[in-house]
């Protein structure tokens, strides 16, 4: 595929013309993108997964009594954890798409191996590429909104304890049993499941805990990871636009 391989072009233009050719036929955009959806995938991915099962340890541990009060929580988390396997196979197969096909279309391949064909086929796929990227894009933005949720929740959380140690050098513990988290409130536990919360100096105890602060570092981790992965999602929309462009006009100049 590069020119490096092609033996007789390296004898006519020298090792170190050729190698830069080479180089200069990288679709850098693409590849920046790449990196950083596998990146983002990554550690969405991973954080995501470990984040769903501590949330379990922690609800199961500290705001339910019996297995029966938190099993749909508990399908719901196996189910995200299926569909967190499936992003991954997912991002792992359109970035390599992605990438290919900003090699197929950059202008330095063009000017590497010559004369360029616009094909009918090769403009509608680019098309393709940019209408899903798209979607994805959109949709990606919404799961990075949702990602935020728990992060929100365990903040919450860290910032309630934090006012019942502050309170509890000076105010008697009847007042510090009135600040408690709910966590039948954010979806969790059902509305019947009972305590379903933790209030005062128990609540504060919970926050010390490891699998608190494991939880909320995963989290927001998940959180990052979601924001990095569409920050290369958008940083795919222009490379992807741009060769699609590019493919259109030289459609239209009957470069084919």
């Amino acid at each position: 595929m590069f020119p490096v391989k092609q033996h007789w072009l390296c004898k006519a233009l020298g090792c170190y013309d050729c190698c830069i050719r080479c180089i200069g036929a990288v679709p850098y955009p693409s590849l920046v993108a790449t990196l950083l959806c596998y990146a983002g995938t990554a550690l969405f991915c991973g954080c995501g997964y470990e984040a769903l099962a501590q949330t379990e340890v922690l609800v199961k541990t500290h705001f339910a009594r019996e297995p029966k009060d938190y099993e749909v929580m508990a399908s719901f988390i196996k189910y995200f954890q299926f569909v967190i396997y499936g992003l991954a196979s997912f991002f792992f197969l359109y970035g390599i798409l992605l990438l290919a096909e900003g090699f197929y279309a950059t202008s330095a391949v063009k000017q590497t191996f010559g004369e360029f064909r616009s094909t009918q086929c090769g403009r509608c796929l680019s098309l393709t590429f940019v209408i899903v990227t798209y979607i994805l894009a959109f949709i990606w933005l919404a799961v990075f909104a949702f990602s935020a949720i728990p992060v929100f929740f365990l903040f919450n959380m860290e910032h309630t304890c934090h006012t019942i140690n502050i309170q509890a050098e000076s105010s008697p513990v009847s007042l510090q049993n009135w600040i408690c988290i709910d966590a039948r409130q954010f979806g969790l536990l059902p509305w019947d499941v009972m305590p379903g919360k933790s209030c005062g100096m128990t609540l504060a105890a919970i926050c010390k805990t490891s699998e608190f602060h494991s939880t909320y570092d995963l989290y927001i981790a998940t959180f990052a990871g979601a924001g990095v992965n569409l920050l290369a999602l958008i940083l795919y929309l222009v490379p992807t636009t741009y060769n699609y462009a590019v493919l259109r006009f030289l459609g239209r100049k009957g470069i084919r």
